[in-house]
């Protein structure tokens, strides 16, 4: 009967080691963050360089090409948007909570995030940047017409089609897999307090 009881304390001490190392894994993402950081340190670089060179183009470029800039730093700073949103997003939900619920500049899409609201904003930020290159496209329609064909514009409205949808498509799931859960929930509370 000791044998089995020794037997059975290693097995739970080997399933317990395990399970943590398991769980201590969730860090190898964490440079992954970090490195997303110093990324957006390197966009932060390029955006400066962009606005510099628009600033010293100002008086030679057509209201046409300044356009096309502006947008080219709206382009840069969506898409640095997402990285922040993968980043502090992703740390959070899958590394370590960040505690920064009494911060006052705590971001408001931080509030309830989980995986699947997370997934919905980097998808509705994914439409969002297609939809400034189609802009950038249409407004550039001669020169882009020059460089592309009409093949070509059709294939980038068609991306950006798949981006909107697959966002409309994720934000119904997570509201239906959302009020599953709330309904279920609130159900068992109703119950508990029946009895």
């Amino acid at each position: 009967m000791e044998h089995d009881e020794t037997e059975e304390t290693g097995i739970k001490k080997f399933e317990n080691f395990f399970e943590g190392f398991i769980f201590w894994s969730r860090w190898v993402q964490a440079p992954m963050y970090i490195g997303l950081s110093f990324g957006a340190i390197l966009y932060l670089f390029k955006f400066f360089q962009e606005l510099y060179h628009t600033f010293h183009q100002t008086i030679e470029l057509h209201e046409t090409e300044m356009m096309l800039r502006i947008l080219g730093l709206v382009d840069i700073s969506m898409v640095m948007n997402l990285v922040v949103m993968v980043t502090i997003g992703g740390y959070s939900i899958f590394t370590s909570r960040i505690d920064v619920d009494h911060h006052e500049d705590k971001p408001l899409w931080l509030e309830d995030l989980d995986a699947g609201q997370l997934k919905i904003k980097l998808s509705t930020s994914l439409a969002s940047i297609s939809g400034v290159q189609l802009l950038k496209a249409f407004i550039n329609y001669k020169a882009t017409a020059e460089q592309t064909s009409v093949e070509g514009i059709i294939i980038e409205i068609v991306i950006h089609m798949v981006f909107i949808t697959s966002a409309l498509l994720l934000s119904q799931t997570e509201k239906i897999t959302h009020s599953y859960k709330h309904g279920s929930h609130a159900k068992t509370t109703a119950k508990e307090l029946g009895d």
